[in-house]
């Protein structure tokens, strides 16, 4: 039977009570698996399919990081001393929350929607993250680029790992804003994730980065892909 078929009246409370019942098994779905995180050993990775779970219970899978990105920022959570800059929120916001509250440090997150925020804010509060500083930061015209409207000397002078996953590929000069805005508070020995490195754009981006920090630049995963950029001195 074809659903559209159905007379309107029918049509709505099943449409409702299928979306309740799939936001009933997301829920579910993210916190099973975010308690399965929590419990992993010290630097043991989480597997794939705990990612894979963790993605789906999240939602939003088209714009969330993919399970290479996770990985890579996972790896790099294990090994960097903090703290830790992140440019656009999401599942990974949580999992770096996680991490750091166990081995001491704190996470400063820009996101420029304000709806998103509050999501977020719900989310950190609902699993009991408080390592995270969300920080609502509207995207401003800087000239050459918009990126997020900040106060660079408002943050930690020294950030060891960064995840760049903002703002939206469609902003006018994507992310190139990084660097220019934020490379004083940059670690010498800074390290780079660059989401979404299937676009050209962010690759070029990404090389460009490498060259202004005498880095090394490889490009990760086979999902979306990401860089990584590993800042020399």
């Amino acid at each position: 039977m074809n659903p559209q078929r159905l007379p309107q009246w029918i049509r709505r409370p099943v449409r409702w009570l299928y979306y309740a019942i799939v936001r009933v098994y997301r829920n579910g779905l993210l916190t099973t698996s975010v308690w399965a995180f929590r419990r992993l050993p010290f630097q043991q990775m989480p597997s794939r399919r705990l990612l894979h779970c963790l993605r789906k219970g999240w939602g939003n899978e088209e714009w969330s990081a993919s399970e290479d990105l996770l990985q890579g920022i996972i790896q790099e959570a294990w090994r960097t001393p903090g703290p830790v800059l992140e440019c656009g929120s999401g599942l990974s916001t949580l999992l770096l929350g996680i991490l750091g509250e166990r081995v001491g440090w704190e996470v400063w997150t820009l996101e420029h929607d304000p709806d998103w925020v509050a999501h977020m804010r719900r989310m950190l509060q609902r699993f009991k993250v408080t390592n995270v500083h969300l920080i609502y930061a509207p995207l401003q015209d800087y000239g050459d680029f918009h990126w997020y409207a900040v106060q660079p000397e408002s943050f930690p002078v020294s950030f060891t790992l960064v995840v760049c996953d903002g703002p939206p590929g469609n902003t006018p000069g994507g992310r190139q804003g990084l660097l220019p805005v934020m490379g004083s508070r940059l670690h010498p020995r800074a390290v780079i994730l660059l989401d979404d490195t299937d676009r050209p754009a962010e690759r070029t981006i990404a090389q460009q980065w490498a060259r202004q920090l005498r880095g090394t630049l490889s490009f990760e995963g086979v999902q979306k892909g990401y860089a990584r950029i590993v800042r020399v001195g």
